[in-house]
């Protein structure tokens, strides 16, 4: 068996395009164009790919994207205040923090004092329990992206077993609670696996759906997986490479040459979940903007 690989800036481009075209008819409609915040403290290499990143996807739909950088060493009361201003700006339709943030700062802090209308990486604890009871405003961007994915493969959650490798409030937890809700859409069999579980290959072998987020370089091997299992890769790690000129190579949370021969499909990385995460971010943004203009009316 050798894996479908999953084009995931394939699976993006498609969905950008229904989101061009429901951008083009809100503008039409409010004779404004929704509008995107980022708050980044510093200029870490990570954060400036997904931001630029980001940049392209919001100029290709038609949604006002502006960045703005504060110091690294910027207060944390500097910062929430800067997070109440795009807040009052009614111009602004979205607010995202750039993490990872500095050790001075408290993130919960500063995602609790964000507006949840504009909170579109789904962070907000109130939009964290909307979520959990069913009810979601907007749910964060990676969890959301791969749950679009799997159905656009053919891989409906629906009656499948999918095992989580990683814990995170990004990426784990709203998974897991996305794909366990009882929808026609999601209706899975969720088990949550992070460091501290014993014989974590047990867990793996018996997903039909392996979704790795857990941070480890490679961590998954080939035998830890089902044959036929449907593989998500959400780990982007860079490792050294003397023969890169870079001096490093990005590999994921999964040992792709030896899962491709066990899997059914498989995401890559890069060309995976990342691009994924951007147009699903353009996609909260829209949805932000249309809640915006329905309290307005």
């Amino acid at each position: 068996m050798s894996a479908v690989i999953i084009d995931g800036r394939a699976i993006a481009d498609e969905i950008e395009r229904a989101i061009r075209h429901d951008v083009s008819n809100y503008c039409s409609l409010y004779n404004i164009a929704p509008s995107l915040v980022v708050i980044a403290l510093g200029k870490d290499p990570r954060s400036m790919s997904y931001i630029r990143q980001k940049t392209r996807v919001c100029a290709r739909v038609g949604i006002r994207d502006r960045t703005i950088f504060l110091p690294l060493e910027t207060p944390e009361e500097d910062l929430l205040d800067a997070v109440c201003a795009m807040n009052e700006d009614s111009s602004v339709h979205a607010v995202l923090i750039q993490e990872p943030l500095p050790k001075h700062i408290a993130s919960l802090k500063i995602l609790q004092a964000i507006d949840p209308i504009k909170d579109v990486d789904g962070f907000h604890p109130e939009n964290v329990g909307l979520s959990v009871v069913g009810a979601p405003r907007h749910e964060p961007c990676t969890p959301k992206g791969i749950f679009e994915a799997l159905h656009r493969i053919g891989c409906a959650p629906a009656g499948r077993h999918a095992v989580i490798v990683g814990r995170s409030n990004l990426v784990g937890k709203p998974m897991m609670n996305m794909l366990i809700q009882k929808t026609e859409r999601a209706n899975a069999t969720a088990t949550l696996c992070h460091t501290g579980t014993p014989d974590l290959a047990f867990h793996t072998r018996q997903a039909d759906i392996l979704i790795a987020a857990a941070g480890r370089p490679e961590l998954i091997k080939g035998d830890m997986i089902k044959p036929g299992a449907a593989v998500i890769d959400v780990g982007i790690n860079a490792v050294d490479d003397p023969s890169s000129k870079k001096g490093y190579r990005l590999v994921g949370d999964v040992h792709f040459e030896s899962a491709r021969e066990v899997a059914s499909a498989l995401t890559p990385v890069p060309g995976g979940v990342g691009p994924l995460t951007c147009v699903m971010l353009a996609s909260n943004t829209l949805a932000a903007a249309r809640l915006a203009a329905e309290s307005r009316s």
